[in-house]
């Protein structure tokens, strides 16, 4: 009787640490996801939340057992305070620095910066925390690798709800709903009033969102459609509060002189018979393409919603015509797939301030503007053809790097019109007769490098870490120090654990460098990115599953395995794999990209299955997970390729400091322990 209830406790410690873990990446993904929508400062700060959500969650894991437990009990009130204050005050976007720029310019709403930002990040670092002490407290009623392994089908659950939830489009009151009960669930019938109240007042706060007139989710924006009082348009776009498109009647597109028929009437040789639109949206360019007698428009969109607003509210109608075909795609990726050839490709505004990943500072259209992009395109023209692309372009070196590439790979200067508000077109056609222009490109200064699929940065003037950016993460530095020593956690204690602060730091930049690459390779959307995260948390938990079953394990191998992979994956180029054929392609990216983290976990797995305190060593983890967000920024000077030099010399630091903890000098082995099942009543 005693051992079937045993086995019940266990069971039941066992499920609840899979909700918790499930809860807790859900819960981080939608603030990442929810607070980026509303607070555009987020787009410059490409992972403040990440990094709030590992400074909580290590926390959590690095209290201990008998202390905290105000904080589990009140978990919800911080995140009932999140919502109501982003709800209340939300935020577009400001520039305030002349060192990184962004193409949209639109006034700030909200509170100051400087008072936004903070809130966020503490309210995101208490919420977790209080999450990651109720998944803690679970962890430690299990043996290390089973709680681990617990805690990484949980993960791999809840990347996968919410990855089903952004295809099919549910609105920001069904993440809210799901979190509410599963945090309901976890508080326990002694908790229910005190978690019910502020979840049903964040609930209310989401509904009222979800209920607003216009507002609608695509896997990429919140989207407020509004219809326009004037006769010029019909209806205004925003996404994630900054106006982003319009649409309007024919009449007002062919007006001489607009932006739209520039591509045309500087190409007037060009038979304009095939057209490529790379950021189609709502369908104008299309409108016009085929107002100039295409025969053929392959219309390219990232975003389903903006093209489904297009079709069915656009005045002129121009995704019924036959002629179009719609690519729901990236538009480097299907560049990069088609064989197709074209007499004009147009790069029509793609301006996201919407990030890849809450982990790194790649941007939806960053892969559009590198000089390897604007050769996939020239590639794809007709020996008579022409290439054009428009944006607000707020600084002149910023036309002076796109022109200056063309000017480059065509061989002559590009046609250049500007327009009020900064905004520019630039025309280059396949040869200087292919082209007719009222006035050609000049430089304006020195022109700026190029970005590059390495360092795909367009919007960023020089290889540099922006002040900005460098203010931000000293602050997030400090409060970090500060919150481990106010948990009660004695720094000097974690100092034991310094192989697997190192070895979370090497993760962390690790799958960046994954999320990266994959973007590259296959796109920027929304379906690659939660793919790479199902495959790198799939990747762990193999390690975990071979690790509990080997009763002996070489370090010595391991580690020399593990530096093998990222020696092959710095050597190998990204243009040998983006030249491979799709299946090829996949292959090279997945070994390269998954063979690290299976070694790298290998590693993991054994030293948290012989740790003293494996919930603080795996808080220890996620303190360095935390480092290892910040140093991604490293990438603004270095490139990404460069940051697998940074991985290893973290790997390596991870294992000089295992040997001095006595994990196993060269050719050792180390021994799994038995394990012994202790549930606490």
């Amino acid at each position: 009787m005693k051992l079937t209830d045993s086995g019940q406790k266990v069971s039941s410690v066992r499920w609840r640490l899979v909700l918790a873990s499930t809860t807790m990446l859900f819960v981080e993904l939608a603030l990442i996801r929810w607070a980026g929508a509303n607070v555009v400062h987020l787009s410059y700060f490409s992972n403040f939340i990440l990094l709030g959500s590992f400074l909580g969650i290590g926390i959590g894991f690095l209290i201990p057992a008998a202390r905290g437990q105000w904080l589990k009990r009140w978990t919800p009130i911080p995140l009932a305070l999140l919502v109501i204050l982003v709800r209340t005050y939300p935020v577009q976007v400001r520039q305030s620095s002349s060192e990184v720029i962004y193409f949209t310019a639109v006034k700030t709403t909200g509170l100051p910066q400087w008072v936004t930002l903070p809130a966020i990040f503490l309210l995101t670092a208490v919420i977790m925390a209080g999450i990651g002490k109720i998944t803690a407290d679970l962890f430690r009623q299990l043996p290390s690798l089973d709680a681990y392994r617990y805690d990484l089908l949980g993960s791999i659950a809840g990347s996968v709800s919410f990855a089903a939830l952004s295809w099919l489009r549910a609105p920001s009151v069904v993440w809210g709903v799901l979190a509410a009960v599963a945090l309901l669930i976890l508080g326990g019938r002694r908790n229910t009033l005190v978690y019910g109240v502020p979840l049903a007042a964040m609930v209310a706060a989401l509904f009222v969102e979800t209920a607003t007139a216009g507002i609608s989710w695509s896997p990429y924006y919140k989207i407020d459609l509004k219809s326009s009082p004037t006769t010029t348009r019909t209806y205004y776009i925003s996404a994630n509060g900054v106006p982003h498109q319009s649409t309007a009647p024919l009449p007002v597109l062919m007006r001489e002189n607009s932006p739209y028929r520039q591509a045309y009437d500087q190409t007037p040789r060009n038979p304009h018979k095939r057209v490529l639109i790379i950021g189609a949206g709502n369908g104008n360019d299309v409108a016009v393409a085929l107002a100039h007698g295409a025969q053929r428009v392959d219309a390219v969109e990232i975003d389903p919603r903006l093209q489904e607003i297009g079709a069915q509210l656009h005045p002129a109608r121009p995704y019924d015509d036959p002629r179009v075909h719609v690519y729901i795609d990236d538009g480097r990726a299907f560049l990069e797939r088609t064989n197709a050839k074209y007499d004009l490709i147009i790069l029509a505004l793609p301006d996201s301030l919407t990030l890849v990943s809450g982990a790194s500072n790649l941007r939806l259209e960053s892969y559009l503007f590198t000089r390897q992009a604007f050769e996939a395109a020239r590639d794809h023209l007709t020996p008579d053809g022409a290439f054009a692309m428009y944006n607000y372009y707020r600084k002149s070196w910023l036309v002076d790097r796109f022109a200056g590439d063309l000017d480059d790979l065509y061989g002559h200067a590009p046609c250049m019109t500007t327009f009020k508000r900064n905004a520019a077109v630039l025309v280059a056609g396949m040869t200087p007769a292919d082209q007719s222009c009222k006035q050609t490109w000049q430089p304006s200064g020195p022109v700026p490098a190029a970005a590059t699929d390495d360092h795909p940065f367009p919007y960023l003037l020089h290889r540099t870490i922006p002040t900005i950016y460098l203010g931000a993460l000293g602050a997030i530095l400090l409060v970090t120090l500060l919150a481990v020593r106010l948990a009660g956690v004695r720094i000097r204690s974690t100092f034991r654990y310094a192989d697997m602060f190192l070895l979370g730091a090497a993760f962390m930049l690790l799958e960046t460098k994954n999320v990266i690459g994959f973007a590259l390779y296959f796109g920027t959307t929304w379906l690659v990115n939660a793919l790479v995260f199902f495959g790198v948390l799939l990747s762990v938990l193999a390690a975990v599953e071979v690790r509990r079953r080997l009763r002996r394990v070489n370090l010595l191998v391991l580690q020399l395995m593990l530096f093998g992979s990222l020696a092959v994956a710095f050597l190998v180029p990204p243009q040998a794999v983006l030249s491979l054929p799709t299946v090829g392609r996949l292959a090279a990216a997945i070994a390269l990209a998954f063979a690290p983290i299976f070694c790298a976990n290998l590693i993991f797995s054994d030293r948290l299955a012989q740790a003293s305190d494996p919930t603080s060593a795996f808080g220890a983890n996620l303190l360095g997970a935390l480092t290892g967000g910040a140093l991604e920024y490293l990438a603004l000077m270095t490139g990404y390729q460069a940051l697998l030099l940074v991985v290893a010399a973290l790997y390596l630091g991870a294992c000089i400091a295992m040997h001095f903890a006595g994990r196993g000098p060269g050719g050792q082995t180390t021994r799994m322990p038995d394990e012994t099942v202790s549930v606490k009543t």
